[in-house]
């Protein structure tokens, strides 16, 4: 009778302490990126994700510790997972350019690279915290392979439909899918014949630059907002955007920024790159130009409340 009264105290706590446990196997639900009380700031820095040394400097220049970071993936390169958990630890979310480079959008959408897309979704899954991806950003412009002239609308609302269905299909929830155009005024294309339909689409996003002193936040990025919220009321982020070495650098910082605040928009994102190759390729890095550098931080402050960093 001891050995049994002992068994059942036993078992008892067992299943108490059991109770108690979250299993091995468990983990947090994923989730997409929630709703922002404050436009986020996020930046491009050249070499990612390879390093962050890149996103240090400009925290440290600039004061603002972005809450987004971006790099380009090519078509068959995996999920750059130190990247991301770097990112995360620094509190931003990370933006990946999917580019289907090599690949036709025809091919994809027939499943093709299916195996490929799995691993990155599994990737991605793993991971465990929200990701921001965008799937062949700009195709209404002509310099892409995946763009106009080289492909057709449907190829592309098709191939963007199946990448998120394996994406869906891989449990990768925590995905929040972003369908960035290119501003209207550098592109050829409508752009409702590229809208894979709101089912497809969690946020929209603008890419944009000031190449001119003449150019201001209406002309570059007005009708290309006015055109997506006459198809989708999803978050709108500015996916890429700088000011040029322009003689009113300043003020259209300051400009850019009021803009983001007074449209409602879920962000900027800074693409902070020496290029010196022409009108469209300039020195958009602010940290090479102490004013600008200036404008930048206290604009960022001033209309989108920027937090700072040690970073």
């Amino acid at each position: 009778m001891r050995m049994v009264a002992l068994a059942a105290m036993a078992a008892a706590v067992f299943l108490a302490c059991a109770g108690c446990l979250t299993p091995l196997t468990s983990q947090q639900p994923l989730t997409p990126v929630p709703a922002q009380a404050r436009p986020l700031i996020g930046v491009y820095e050249p070499g990612t994700p390879g390093n962050w040394s890149g996103v240090a400097e400009f925290t440290s220049a600039t004061g603002v510790a972005p809450g987004i970071v971006v790099y380009y993936s090519p078509w068959n390169d995996p999920f750059a997972v130190s990247f991301a958990r770097t990112a995360w630890g620094h509190g931003a979310y990370v933006l990946v350019q999917l580019q289907p480079d090599g690949v036709t959008l025809d091919s994809v959408a027939a499943g093709r690279s299916d195996a490929y897309l799995r691993s990155y979704a599994d990737a991605v899954a793993a991971f465990g915290h929200p990701v921001i991806l965008s799937f062949g950003h700009e195709m209404n412009g002509t310099w892409y392979s995946w763009g106009y002239g080289h492909t057709s609308p449907a190829a592309f609302v098709a191939a963007w439909r199946h990448v998120v269905r394996v994406f869906r299909g891989a449990g990768a929830a925590n995905v929040t899918w972003l369908w960035a155009v290119n501003s209207v005024n550098g592109a050829s294309s409508a752009l409702r014949q590229w809208w894979p339909g709101a089912a497809w689409v969690d946020w929209t996003g603008i890419d944009g630059y000031y190449f001119r002193p003449a150019d201001t936040f209406g002309s570059v990025f007005g009708p290309t907002i006015t055109g997506i919220r006459s198809i989708s009321g999803a978050p709108l982020l500015i996916a890429e955007t700088a000011v040029g070495t322009t003689a009113d650098r300043e003020s259209q910082i300051d400009a850019l920024f009021a803009g983001v605040r007074a449209d409602r928009l879920a962000g900027v994102v800074w693409f902070d790159e020496t290029q010196h190759a022409g009108l469209y390729h300039q020195d958009w890095r602010l940290e090479d130009d102490p004013d600008a550098l200036a404008a930048f931080t206290a604009a960022a402050a001033r209309y989108l409340g920027a937090r700072g960093s040690d970073a």
